[in-house]
Parts: C-alpha cells; sequence; structure tokens
C-alpha cells in the first residue's frame, strides 16, 4: 500500500527533479566510461524500487542515511530514492578511515547505514553500537543494498516534504571542535540550483563532463541538480583521470572541477587547445583557483574558467559572471535572492575594499548544525546574516575577493581539512614535542598541507616515519605533504603559535 502523498504544494526536491524531466524517456542521463547509458525515462520506476528497499528496511522521513560508497549510477539513484522518502541523505568521504567513522555515526545516529563491501566488516562494531543497519553497495553495484532492491515492492509516491524540511546533512570541518553537520533543506537545495541553471546558462543541448565526487556540495548537488533541472546528459566519471577527461572533452559543453583538475589537465601533453573547441563553460570551486592557473589556462586552451564561491553551509554563494568580465583571484558576486557584506567583528559592514569577515544571507544558507542550537545560534547575527569565517573583501559594485580564512581551516584539493586534528595525531608520536600544521600555496591542490614540528631536546624526527603513522590514522587528504622540524614554533605574547608567521616564513615551500 502506498503511504506517501502527493500535492502541488509539495517541496521535496525529487518532485521538482522529476518536473524537469525531457519529454523524450530515452534522453540520457548517465553515460558511463564503459558506454553503459542510463535514460531519465528510467529513473522513476528505478528510484521507486530502491525506495521501496529503504522503507522495508526501516527508513521513514526524518531518518538519516549515512552513506560511504563509491561514485557510481547505483549510488546517485540511492540519494534520489531517499530524497523522496523524504530522509534525510547524509554522504561521507570515502577516505575517512573506521576510526573517524565512529564519530559521524554516533553523531548522525543513522537508521541505515550503506558502506563498500570490501570496508564492512571493520564497522560493524560502530553500526551496532548505534543500532543502525549496515548495508553494502560496491563500485559495480553489488552489494546486500542491491539484493535488496531487487526483490523490493517500488514504493511510487513521493513523501510530502515542507520547505524547511531536512534534504541532506553534509559533515564541515571546523578548526575547532568535531566536524559540524549542515542540515540543508529541500528548498535550500532547491532555490540554488534553479538560480545557477539560468546564471550559467543552461540549455537543453550542454552535457556536462562530472568527475567531481559525490559526498560533498560541488559533485552531488551543484553539478547534479543543475544537469537534472535542465535535463541534459552527464558523462559520468567515476573519479578525475586525466586521460579519461580528455577523451570525453570532445562530446560536453560544461565541465565543473576543482583547480587541481585544471593544473593537472594542462600537465598532460594530449589537453589541447583545440580540444576544447566544444566547450561553452569551464567552472572551478571547492577550492581557491591561484590567478597564475588562470592565466596559464587561458593561454593553454582560450577559456577563462569562471570561478565561484560556496560551501557546505550555503550551497553556491557568488559567482563570476557568465557574460563579463571574470577576475583571476576574485569569485564574482552574489547569486541572485543572496545578500553578501563583509564586517568587522562586531557584525558592522567595513567600507568598500577593506577586510573583514564575509557574512550572508539568503534561500541557500542552511537551517543550522545538526544537534548543536549553541553553535548553530553564535555564527548567525541578530539580523539573520550567516558568519563565514571567510576573511574578503569587497568593492564597490559589489565584486568578492576572498582573502583568507578567520580561523585555520585548510582546503587542499577541494576538500576542508582541520589542523587540529592533524597537530593532535603528530603531538602523540615519540620524540614530538609540538607540532603546527598550516596550508600553503599549491600550485596544483590549491593549498597543500606542512607539518612544522618542534622535537623533544635530543630527539630525531623521521619525516617518512611521521607520514607513515599518519596515514595508518587519518584520510590520505589530511596526511601532510611536506614535514619540517624546527627548534622552537613562534608564538604570541600570549603564548598562542603564530601560524600567520609559517605561512609567511614557508610560503615557498611547493614552488620549487
Amino acid at each position: 500500500m502506498n503511504n506517501l502523498a502527493q500535492s502541488d504544494l509539495n517541496h521535496n526536491l525529487y518532485s521538482l527533479l522529476r518536473s524537469r524531466f525531457p519529454d523524450d524517456p530515452k534522453a540520457p542521463w548517465l553515460m558511463t566510461p564503459a558506454g553503459e547509458a542510463c535514460c531519465y525515462g528510467d529513473i522513476d520506476d528505478t528510484t521507486a524500487r530502491y525506495a521501496g528497499a529503504l522503507q522495508a528496511l526501516g527508513l521513514r522521513p526524518g531518518d538519516r542515511l549515512l552513506a560511504q560508497i563509491d561514485k557510481s549510477p547505483e549510488s546517485l539513484l540511492l540519494y534520489l530514492a531517499t530524497l523522496r522518502l523524504g530522509a534525510i541523505f547524509v554522504p561521507l568521504n570515502t577516505a575517512y578511515t573506521a576510526s573517524e567513522l565512529a564519530y559521524f555515526l554516533k553523531d548522525a545516529t543513522p537508521r541505515l547505514f550503506i558502506a563498500r563491501p570490501d570496508s564492512a566488516e571493520g564497522l560493524k562494531e560502530s553500526a551496532g553500537a548505534i543500532g543502525a543497519l549496515l548495508l553494502t553497495l560496491g563500485h559495480d553495484g553489488e552489494g546486500t543494498l542491491m539484493d535488496a532492491v531487487k526483490t523490493a515492492e517500488p514504493q511510487s509516491g513521493i513523501a510530502e516534504r515542507g520547505p524547511d524540511d531536512i534534504a541532506s546533512i553534509i559533515y564541515t570541518s571546523g578548526t575547532t571542535g568535531r566536524s559540524k553537520g549542515a542540515m540543508l533543506s529541500h528548498d535550500n537545495l532547491a532555490s540554488n540550483a534553479l538560480t545557477l541553471i539560468d546564471l550559467w546558462g543552461f540549455v537543453e543541448n550542454d552535457v556536462l563532463l562530472h568527475a567531481l565526487p559525490i559526498y560533498h556540495v560541488h559533485g552531488l548537488f551543484v553539478a547534479v541538480h543543475c544537469a537534472m533541472l535542465r535535463g541534459i546528459p552527464m558523462h559520468f566519471l567515476p573519479r578525475f583521470d586525466a586521460q579519461e577527461v580528455i577523451r570525453h572533452l570532445p562530446s560536453v559543453t560544461v565541465m565543473m572541477g576543482v583547480p587541481t583538475f585544471y593544473t593537472r589537465l594542462m600537465d598532460t601533453p594530449e589537453f589541447t587547445w583545440e580540444l576544447c573547441d566544444t566547450i561553452r563553460l569551464f567552472i572551478s570551486g571547492s577550492a581557491p583557483l591561484l590567478a597564475q592557473t588562470f592565466e596559464a589556462f587561458f593561454a593553454h586552451t582560450g577559456h577563462r574558467i569562471l570561478e565561484r564561491y560556496g560551501m557546505s553551509e550555503a550551497n553556491m554563494i557568488a559567482s563570476n559572471p557568465l557574460d563579463g568580465e571574470r577576475i583571476a583571484g576574485t569569485v564574482g558576486y552574489a547569486l541572485p535572492g543572496v545578500t553578501l557584506r563583509v564586517c568587522d567583528a562586531e557584525h558592522t559592514p567595513v567600507a568598500a575594499g577593506q577586510t573583514g569577515v564575509l557574512q550572508m544571507r539568503g534561500p541557500n544558507v542552511f537551517k543550522g548544525y545538526w544537534q548543536m542550537p549553541e553553535k548553530t545560534a553564535s555564527e548567525f547575527t541578530e539580523d539573520g546574516f550567516f558568519v563565514s569565517g571567510d576573511m574578503a573583501t569587497m568593492d564597490g559594485d559589489g565584486r568578492v575577493r576572498i582573502v583568507g580564512r578567520e580561523k585555520d581551516l585548510v582546503i587542499s584539493g577541494g576538500l576542508n581539512v582541520y589542523p587540529k586534528e592533524i597537530e593532535d595525531a603528530i603531538d602523540v608520536i615519540e620524540g614530538v614535542n609540538e607540532s603546527a600544521v598550516i596550508g600553503v600555496p599549491h600550485a596544483d591542490l590549491g593549498e597543500g598541507l606542512v607539518a612544522v614540528i618542534c622535537p623533544l631536546p635530543g630527539a630525531v624526527i623521521d619525516s617518512d616515519s611521521v607520514i607513515t603513522q599518519l596515514k595508518t590514522q587519518l584520510a590520505g587528504f589530511k596526511v601532510p605533504r611536506q614535514i619540517i622540524t624546527v627548534e622552537t614554533l613562534p608564538r604570541n605574547a600570549m603564548g598562542k603559535v603564530q601560524k600567520n608567521v609559517l605561512r609567511e616564513h614557508y610560503a615557498q615551500t611547493f614552488s620549487t
């Protein structure tokens, strides 16, 4: 019996996406490197089977489904099915270790936890401790979840959701404390995507190259939602591979990527000016695009990358123009419907061109941090602006430049890295007195991680040994690429380590 109602007033994001499917049921949706195609006409029936399986497994509206799985057509269908059931999709970086996952399981308290088959055995205890049902999904569509889908009774309805009901929780690291879960509502996601397809000029004959991961805002929301709301196909690559991207470029018109994608393409001899003839738009985000990369890419291809600015708590916030000047080192203007201001520590707007903290208000801004009401309240001003923590300037006509971060968060290769977590892991290594982890300019990653270590008297720090030990405890993207040993760390009069001094001193670490 179908117990899910539908109505014209339903704010469920899946309902909006479905309303934009092409009239032709054979219109391609996902195209894999192997040449397989998933059609728009198959999405509704397929997600109905997934939804039936999830409901039979006990998933209900408002429940969390935690997923640490490889990118695949099946993983994207799982996301859509979770939406239509009215449950909350919680994707996690596939690089997180079992010890890191234990925190997310305890915090999110999911009804279902979907993991990769090869990692499930080591996660049973953590899942069982919070009463989550553990299923598996592999990159080739194998696993116990798919076994359940094959025998499920389809659930064809779409759960009624209000505009503020939560569609997804995206965990984002800060500079103190543990990761926070940003709660994004159905309307947060819908309003942002509807704005972007117009702002970036998506048309019916566009084809999107999708080489991003789908465990964060950029790949899962920005790319997928833009494509589906315009009913266009995506070349759906499991990961970024320069040769695979080059193979597909002649058959696409839009590519979204992180700066690392573009630097690695330029390092590949087969990436030529002529190869980019069919491309309408290259978009970059998730990490700062260095001015040198912007200029080098233009010289290499004749294309000016469109840089935009977003974050887990607000999806996309600002963008350089589709038609108009794109200036290297800037993130452009506030999106339509979004209000931005740059303020001092008392939340008073500063003069044009002055540096302050970027604040924002709009339909894209999240509903708060999961189970952290006090933290949520502290991050919003009395007049409803979210305090981003990013240092910025805004010129007289509203163009924004991000100049740094208020705290110590590092973005490396498009991923947020929390330095204190790494420092805590380093400081317990034999012979280490203390450490400071910083991010410095890196042509490929945007920022590269450097660990500055002060050893105990008489101790000798072996860099390779430190890195080896860290790799057993932390996701690979959190492991520093360079270890530097010093006698003392610089401190201010209050005894606090001056990371700004370290960043300035080691700014050229990766430039040679």
